[in-house]
């Protein structure tokens, strides 16, 4: 196992490896995101939604604990942790999706004085730079792309949690009224559509798989944050009542 020396430990411990990796520990990650899953699933599930690659994106690794005893490890790499708190999908998960953000975006500004090095080593490390910018651009470009089946998927499923929760559960009788249940579900998928301008040349909707990848996570957290509106939680609640009503 590669050394690994802590850069910085505002809000969870990030780590450089010998080669100049930026990482982070898998059980610290699960304990700063707060997670109520244990670890071992959580481990298990969000290395696969992230698709890591074994021995690319993290390595499993005995390391010292403090108390003297060895333990397994996951070391994951910062591009990979940086998803897997965006996946939480919660203020905790934002916190730490931004703090990685600020420490990647501090180490690249600090790297960018060449002066005292020799000339051969500036000009690997322009080359290397443009490189970067290449890599950033086609980045770029990917995320300007719809989503991807398995991301146009998570949000449909999001959607119906929400609307199932919206209409009071599986067993209401708003949710088992295909009209009122079809309506907020529009009313839903509508809202996303508005918000990041899905439309056609004519000013039709568009499906919402047509949303940009970069939208993906403020998407899901407008789906978070979704309110019926008066009319149909009128519509709601006045169905849910009848229910009510026969059973009482």
């Amino acid at each position: 196992m590669q050394n690994l020396t802590v850069i910085e430990n505002e809000l969870v411990p990030v780590y450089k490896t010998s080669t100049g990796e930026k990482v982070v520990y898998g059980t610290e990650l699960h304990t700063v995101l707060e997670v109520k899953s244990n670890y071992r699933d959580w481990i298990r599930n969000r290395l696969n939604d992230c698709e890591a690659i074994e021995n690319e994106d993290y390595e499993a690794a005995k390391i010292l604990a403090p108390s003297g005893q060895y333990r397994n490890e996951h070391i994951i790499k910062l591009d990979t942790a940086k998803e897997m708190a965006m996946l939480e999908r919660n203020e905790k998960g934002k916190q730490v999706r931004r703090y990685f953000i600020a420490i990647e975006k501090k180490y690249k500004e600090s790297g960018s004085d060449l002066s005292g090095l020799s000339t051969e080593l500036r000009a690997v490390i322009v080359v290397d730079k443009r490189v970067t910018k290449i890599e950033n651009r086609i980045d770029r470009l990917e995320y300007d792309i719809p989503l991807y089946g398995a991301e146009a998927d998570e949000l449909c499923n999001h959607v119906k949690r929400k609307g199932v929760e919206m209409l009071g559960g599986k067993e209401s009788n708003a949710y088992k009224d295909t009209k009122i249940r079809a309506a907020v579900y529009t009313d839903i998928y509508n809202q996303i559509k508005r918000e990041f301008g899905l439309y056609d040349d004519k000013g039709r909707f568009k499906s919402y798989k047509a949303l940009k990848r970069r939208y993906i996570y403020e998407a899901h957290e407008l789906v978070d944050c979704y309110e019926l509106p008066t009319y149909l939680e009128e519509q709601v609640r006045e169905c849910n009542a009848q229910m009510n009503m026969k059973v009482a």
